[in-house]
C-alpha cells in the first residue's frame, strides 16, 4: 500500500551515507561503482524514486564552525566512518525505505546508511 500525504505525494526520507574515513568518492572500489549504476533501478522496481542525491568531498576538506565564531579545520569529530553523500528517496513507507536502503552498494566498501524521515511541520 503507497502512502502518500495531503498533496498526493509519497514520504521523503533523508538517506545518510556512510563510508570508512576519510570517505574519498574517488577511491570507491569498482564493484561498488558497479553497483551504484544498477541501484536506481532497483529503487524503482522497490516502489521509490531518488529525488535528489550528492556525493561530499573527504571529511579531510571539512571545516567546523562552533558556537557560532569557532572555526576548526576538519570533521567535528575524528571518526572511523564519515557521511561521504546523502540523497533524498521518496518511498511509500518506511519499510520500503529500508528495503532499498539494505541494497545501497556502500556496504561493499565497509559503510553504511541511515534512514530518517524528513521533518514535515504540522498542519495549522
Amino acid at each position: 500500500m503507497t502512502t502518500k500525504n495531503e498533496e498526493g505525494l509519497m514520504p521523503q526520507y533523508g538517506v545518510l551515507v556512510y563510508m570508512p574515513a576519510p570517505g574519498d568518492p574517488m577511491k570507491i572500489s569498482p564493484e561498488y561503482e558497479a553497483a551504484l549504476e544498477r541501484y536506481p533501478a532497483q529503487v524503482e522496481e522497490l516502489g521509490g524514486r531518488g529525488v535528489a542525491g550528492y556525493a561530499l568531498q573527504p571529511s579531510t576538506t571539512a571545516t567546523s564552525v562552533r558556537g557560532g565564531d569557532f572555526v576548526t579545520d576538519g570533521p567535528f569529530i575524528e571518526a572511523k566512518e564519515v557521511i561521504a553523500g546523502f540523497f533524498i528517496l521518496e518511498a511509500p513507507d518506511l519499510d520500503v525505505a529500508l528495503k532499498i536502503a539494505k541494497l545501497n552498494p556502500v556496504y561493499l566498501d565497509g559503510g553504511g546508511v541511515e534512514v530518517r524521515p524528513l521533518f514535515v511541520p504540522p498542519a495549522e
